[in-house]
């Protein structure tokens, strides 16, 4: 199985840093019945290349289980897409994490970008091919692959050979494909359980919520395992992106109570309003959630989204309905944007954990010192609520993509020190169900400009 992803970003060479994988040097993986192997077939500042090679090891396949005859008579055992994912992780794994430690700048920038994987298993071919990619941004290129060339009147087999084109970051373009190659194929050759649904929401955090083909990724990818998917669809539906009708679709979890995600928004919506904001940013807006409650109140006369993430604002510019009232703005949160000043709210709802905490000073001089509104709000996880979550395990963040998660205390710190350096009065407010003993599952803070308060 191979996988090539090529650049023609100026220097293209500059991959390696995404990747850690240096273009002069040939690595390999270990892989449970198998070998990645990682090289760079072309690596010039014009046009860079990775490859990824995967060789499976059939004699290992059958000392790993299952029926020794199948594993050499048909390539179910092998199930692609799923080894291809296996791979991405196991050879890309801090790219995925979207970590950069020699070039954190690189992270945020989007990348052209050209993905081709010659021979794809894709059950329904083609039309499937696109319903998964072409929401995401990607423009598709998908060649049915006839089982053989010499008798065309077999037809094609399940088979494609799938190019991909689109500016995209590297790590959202690695995480839709760990997600969507083994959907595609719509098999695994290891247990689905619902570690490997939290696989999917870590790798689908942003992007798979809003996505329209939602139900039939979670299934293929958990090959249709009703409780595990039920379980990924709950989640989904709880998560900052996803619409509300996703939640109807759960039927396996009745009486279902309002989400921890509705809660926010109406937090933030009641904030606003407080504040009479008029003109909103969305800083880190993603697909666009929050928006659309803000667009239904006729009260907020200008709404900009801004995000890194083109694939992001694609999604949100398809679901919004005034496009006289919002537009939509790609950029990094820890560039200053003189763009982005005078406007009488900002809202950063869950942003600030998915950014270095030393690119925290960034972000404060872009949102607080260049941009400057009358009124911040910033809401992010309480990590001392953590323990209530029952699939938490002890010791991991909500989401893989979070930089870190603060106590209260911690955010306060933090909170304090940006007022005080900004010119800001801050207050503290619960979202969530309280407890008695770790708080609220989320934390609220009101940043109130001192010019506004002495008025």
């Amino acid at each position: 199985m191979l996988l090539t992803i090529t650049t023609t970003r100026n220097p293209a060479t500059e991959l390696g840093f995404l990747l850690h994988k240096h273009p002069e040097k040939a690595q390999s993986v270990a892989l449970s019945a198998g070998t990645a192997h990682v090289f760079y077939p072309e690596a010039e500042p014009e046009r860079c290349t990775v490859a990824l090679f995967v060789e499976i090891d059939p004699v290992a396949l059958v000392r790993g289980g299952g029926t020794s005859l199948t594993q050499y008579v048909n390539d179910r055992p092998y199930a692609g897409g799923s080894y291809l994912g296996v791979a991405l992780r196991a050879a890309f794994t801090t790219a995925l994490a979207g970590r950069c430690a020699a070039r954190p700048e690189l992270v945020d920038e989007a990348f052209d970008l050209e993905i081709q994987v010659p021979a794809l298993s894709a059950r329904g071919g083609a039309e499937v091919v696109h319903k998964l990619f072409a929401p995401l941004g990607w423009q598709i290129t998908a060649t049915p692959i006839p089982l053989d060339p010499e008798f065309p009147q077999w037809g094609d087999s399940r088979y494609v050979d799938l190019r991909l084109t689109g500016t995209h970051r590297v790590a959202d373009a690695l995480r839709h494909l760990y997600v969507l190659l083994p959907a595609l194929d719509g098999d695994k050759h290891y247990w689905v359980g619902q570690d490997e649904a939290d696989k999917l929401l870590r790798a689908g955090e942003g992007w798979l919520g809003d996505h329209p083909e939602r139900t039939l990724i979670t299934n293929r990818y958990l090959e249709r395992r009703r409780p595990v998917v039920a379980y990924a669809l709950s989640r989904l539906a709880e998560a900052d992106d996803v619409p509300a009708e996703a939640e109807a679709l759960v039927t396996e979890v009745p009486d279902k109570p309002e989400s921890l995600a509705s809660q926010r928004h109406g937090s933030v919506l009641a904030a606003l309003r407080a504040a009479g904001a008029r003109r909103v940013l969305d800083l880190g807006c993603g697909g666009g959630a929050l928006l659309r409650v803000l667009e239904k109140d006729r009260s907020f006369t200008e709404i900009v989204g801004v995000d890194v993430s083109s694939s992001a604002l694609n999604i949100a510019e398809k679901r919004m309905k005034d496009g006289t009232r919002v537009t939509l703005r790609q950029s990094a949160l820890t560039y200053a944007d003189p763009a982005l000043a005078g406007y009488d709210a900002a809202v950063l709802m869950e942003v600030v954990e998915h950014i270095d905490e030393e690119r925290l000073p960034a972000l404060e001089h872009a949102v607080f010192g260049v941009a400057a509104p009358r009124t911040v709000l910033v809401t992010t996880p309480n990590a001392e609520y953590n323990r209530l979550f029952e699939f938490l395990p002890m010791g991991h963040f909500r989401h893989a993509d979070h930089r870190f998660e603060w106590t209260r205390a911690e955010f306060r710190a933090w909170s304090d020190g940006v007022a005080a350096r900004y010119g800001y009065a801050v207050r503290f407010l619960p979202v969530g169900p309280e407890d008695q003993v770790s708080g609220p599952p989320t934390q609220l803070a009101v940043f109130t400009s001192n010019e506004e308060v002495a008025a």
